[in-house]
């Protein structure tokens, strides 16, 4: 079984802290991140306060309430709104309904509905619990940076201060921009002009409590689209599309935003709980490291809210650098380890932007072809089922799959399949985050999950106790970092986790400490687990297991769901 010790074991006490700068959900799990792997931590954030207002991001997906699970913030999947449906109308016709599929046997639900404030609530109590503060009030002027460190200066009520670290992580939201010039980093990008309403009002709604509702040209709001999310004690967003020129104080005083809610709810009471009035943004940064100084979350990237991409998105940001700087400041990365920070995540980024982008035109069609096309659309999935998968109600957050990565080992086996149907995960490969399933560990009367277990370091999982082993021996012998294995007939009781691998015998497969695969080797060939220890840990270029078939090497799908075809 793999060794639980703290990883502050394998820290001094002198070194510098890594400096987290804003503490939203990204730049709490950062911080909580870095000091799982015992790393010294400092978080600073320009306001005077938590600011508890709204609700603002919502939707978190499982794999990301993974991470926080593993964090012990599993409140957040307590107290949150379970969904695992999500349904589409054109009209008053509902089009087709996904229901959101686990490749493995995960215990945490598809997605929960919590507001981002309960969120970062949950989230500082654990900052609290691990002896981490938050500095309030230290507002973000400059940085500068040498082959030694990092300097932030602030600026605090009590005047300017500087603070070193030995890296940064700049998770400052959409407003980093002092961040992004004292590094040089471009935020290209472009705004839509249809802006967008949200109100979550409390009401009773049956029937609507767990899933996701998606309106293409309601009649209450003809040739524009609504989208209704259910939220925990009885509340539910409500997301209009409406024009550019919408007042909505004028709306307010002439009754007109009565009138839009009950002309989805009916003459039922409700309370507004919280309203806003915005448009959306996409903007990507050209780069998310530059030097000592990661870039994360919206600081980095900026998508429309159509599949939950943002925040979601943002924390994975967050685990890929905090495993990512541990390895660097303890030794055991190499030169390319860092750099793959930019290279996944901004590769993960472009894919969001991609996607909503393309769900954006397709809501908010460019000129009179698109808008055609988009109409010739929706009025063919009323019939034909081909037509439906042109329906574009935004594809649902999910983890990018780093199967071009320099840190993966391809294998031409196992190729990536492309992007799986909507609401469906792809089968495991090099790449891909491992499917999560109960396990159970010799001694321990309680099962456990994989994904906390691998998150502890490097970790192999092999179809038996000498390819353990082996493949052990063989990883020790190339690198410090913690590597542990694991052996399937010993731990998954429930063979949940064999069958959706499907491994083979004599297989090894290789995880990082995201829990991602980044390989499958033989577990009784030294060089080839060497070989992609090493990748792995940015130790040299990618490694290709030796193909026992002439099977071709799959190949990554880029992009969104198909948009109009002069969408470009």
């Amino acid at each position: 079984m793999p060794a639980m010790a703290d990883r502050r074991s394998h820290v001094p006490d002198d070194r510098e802290p890594v400096l987290v700068l804003g503490a939203g959900p990204v730049g709490q799990t950062a911080a909580l991140l870095l000091a799982r792997w015992g790393l010294p931590v400092v978080i600073v954030d320009g306001r005077p306060a938590r600011d508890p207002v709204g609700s603002k991001a919502i939707c978190q997906q499982r794999d990301v309430l993974d991470v926080w699970d593993t964090l012990g913030a599993g409140a957040i999947v307590e107290e949150g709104l379970t969904w695992d449906t999500a349904r589409t109308f054109y009209r008053d016709v509902e089009l087709f309904g996904i229901r959101l599929r686990d490749r493995g046997a995960s215990p945490l639900p598809p997605f929960v509905n919590i507001s981002q404030a309960r969120t970062e609530e949950i989230l500082d109590e654990r900052l609290s619990a691990a002896g981490i503060a938050v500095r309030w009030g230290h507002e973000v002027t400059g940085i500068d940076q040498n082959e030694h460190g990092v300097v932030v200066e602030c600026d605090t009520d009590a005047g300017p201060v500087r603070l070193r670290g030995s890296h940064a992580i700049a998770c400052l939201g959409a407003r980093g921009r002092v961040a992004r010039e004292a590094l040089g980093v471009d935020f290209a990008g472009h705004s839509f002009a249809d802006r967008f309403l949200i109100c979550d009002i409390r009401a009773d709604l049956p029937g609507w409590e767990r899933e996701r509702r998606f309106h293409f040209d309601p009649d209450w709001n003809p040739g524009r689209q609504v989208l209704i999310h259910p939220c925990p004690d009885s509340v539910y967003r409500i997301d209009w599309q409406v024009p550019p020129d919408f007042d909505l104080d004028a709306e307010e005083r002439s009754g007109g935003l009565d009138r839009r809610i009950r002309q989805i709810i009916g003459e039922r009471p409700y309370e507004v709980v919280w309203r806003s009035l915005y448009r959306f943004h996409t903007r990507l940064a050209d780069r998310m490291r530059v030097g000592r100084v990661l870039l994360a979350g919206d600081c980095a990237h900026l998508v429309a809210p159509f599949g939950a991409r943002g925040l979601n998105s943002g924390v994975h940001d967050a685990e890929n650098a905090a495993w990512k700087l541990a390895f660097a400041v303890n030794g055991w990365g190499g030169a390319e380890l860092l750099e793959s920070y930019h290279l996944e995540r901004h590769a993960a980024a472009r894919e969001n932007v991609e996607i909503t982008s393309a769900t954006m035109r397709f809501l908010v069609p460019h000129g009179e072809r698109e808008r055609r096309w988009r109409e010739s659309v929706l009025e063919r999935a009323l019939t034909e089922p081909s037509a439906r998968e042109q329906v574009d109600s935004g594809r649902l957050s999910e983890p990018f799959w780093y199967t071009a990565s320099p840190l993966t080992t391809a294998h031409p086996e196992r190729p990536f399949p492309g992007r799986p149907p909507r609401g469906q995960a792809p089968l495991p490969c090099p790449g891909v985050l491992v499917p999560d399933a109960p396990v159970r560990l010799a001694g321990q009367d309680r099962p456990a999950r994989l994904r906390p277990l691998a998150r502890f370091g490097l970790t192999l999982l092999t179809t038996d106790a000498a390819g353990a082993t082996a493949a052990l021996t063989a990883a020790r012998a190339v690198t410090r970092a913690p590597v542990s294995a694991l052996v399937l007939p010993e731990i998954d009781h429930t063979g949940a986790l064999t069958r959706a691998l499907e491994a083979r015998p004599g297989e090894a497969w290789l995880l990082r400490p995201d829990a991602h695969v980044a390989a499958v080797v033989e577990a009784t060939d030294p060089a080839a687990v060497a070989t992609a220890v090493r990748t792995a840990l940015g130790r040299g270029g990618p490694g290709v297991v030796p193909p026992r078939s002439p099977e071709p090497f799959g190949h990554r799908i880029a992009g969104g769901e198909e948009a109009a075809p002069t969408a470009g």
